[in-house]
């Protein structure tokens, strides 16, 4: 994987434009000005668990004993998963649970930037190649800043993409990234069978 590709598959899986909806509203009776802040507290916590992640998952997996196969196809399943909630979106009721104050953490930066699909990966492509993580950290930072700066400016974008608008991108993505999960998982299953018939 390079540092390009893992960029686009992290932005993928973040879903920055499915996650305008959310984020409006579950920030709807916060100020604007106010809006803006919280979004960009958010997207550093979530920038910073997935670093964290980057570093320490390697040495949990390894605590963990679990094959590098398996993180494979593991996440090969849940970027499927994912992917299927994106092509068949469902907005309504899943912002409405945290309206009445702040949110903090729960739900915006994680699960909504920083879910189990985004840390799988991050686990995934720091798995692969450990030494290349100074480019793990570089497609990292991108894709969540990228996805921060849409959702900065949601509420215009919002309004310019329309709801038709914000399911066809998101549809679109999904779509983009069955074709990854699927490739995922086939990786995985190839390497474990490889693994099998050497021992």
């Amino acid at each position: 994987m390079t540092t390009f590709s893992a960029i686009i598959l992290l932005f993928l899986i973040m879903d920055p434009i499915g996650n305008i909806p959310l984020f409006l509203s579950a920030l709807k009776n916060v100020d604007e000005q106010r809006q803006k802040r919280i979004i960009i507290r958010e997207l550093l916590i979530a920038w910073l668990v997935m670093i964290i992640f980057l570093f320490a998952g390697r040495h949990v997996l390894h605590l963990l004993n679990i094959s590098e196969p398996s993180l494979t196809i593991a996440g090969g399943i849940i970027l499927f998963l994912i992917a299927l909630r994106m092509i068949f979106p469902e907005y309504e009721g899943k912002g409405e649970q945290l309206t009445d104050n702040e949110p903090f953490i729960v739900p915006l930066a994680i699960p909504w930037i920083a879910g189990p699909a985004a840390l799988a990966s991050v686990l995934f492509i720091a798995n692969r190649h450990p030494d290349r993580w100074p480019w793990w950290f570089l497609a990292i930072t991108i894709a969540c800043f990228t996805s921060g700066f849409i959702l900065f400016f949601a509420s215009g974008l919002s309004r310019y993409l329309g709801r038709r608008g914000i399911i066809a991108i998101e549809r679109l993505m999904g779509l983009i990234l069955v074709t990854i999960s699927v490739q995922m998982f086939m990786t995985g299953i190839a390497a474990f069978l490889s693994f099998y018939q050497a021992s």
